[in-house]
């Protein structure tokens, strides 16, 4: 996938429509970043879930829970990585990394992730 993501716009609607309760306006422009927005979190089918204002609502839901989650887990990951790496640990680091991409679907995240995993190959 490689290439920076913008997540703002999707982030923006889904707080309007999750969390403050707002309608989901299903414009061109909306229907566009939903379709971007899920290829981008590897979630299949999402012009099916356009089809319908309910089906438009839960691709919203999940690829806005696949970037919140995703993010978080690579975070906390990157954290505790950082933290063995600096206890000269690198087995415990290099793993949290397998563990991120054992279970990760975003291919950002997942990227991310690899190029950690590949920047300590040569590490003890």
């Amino acid at each position: 996938m490689s290439g920076e993501v913008d997540w703002n716009p999707i982030r923006a609607i889904a707080r309007r429509v999750l969390r403050e309760g707002a309608p989901l306006e299903l414009t061109d422009e909306v229907r566009a970043l939903l379709l971007r927005t899920a290829r981008e979190v590897a979630v299949t089918d999402a012009a099916a879930a356009l089809r319908t204002e309910a089906g438009a609502y839960e691709l919203l839901r999940e690829c806005s829970r696949r970037i919140t989650d995703g993010s978080n887990r690579l975070m906390d990951a990157l954290h505790r990585m950082y933290r063995h790496q600096k206890a000269g640990d690198y087995d415990s680091a290099r793993q949290e990394m397998r563990d991120v991409l054992a279970v990760e679907v975003v291919p950002h995240y997942r990227e991310t992730a690899q190029g950690q995993l590949d920047d300590m190959a040569d590490a003890p």
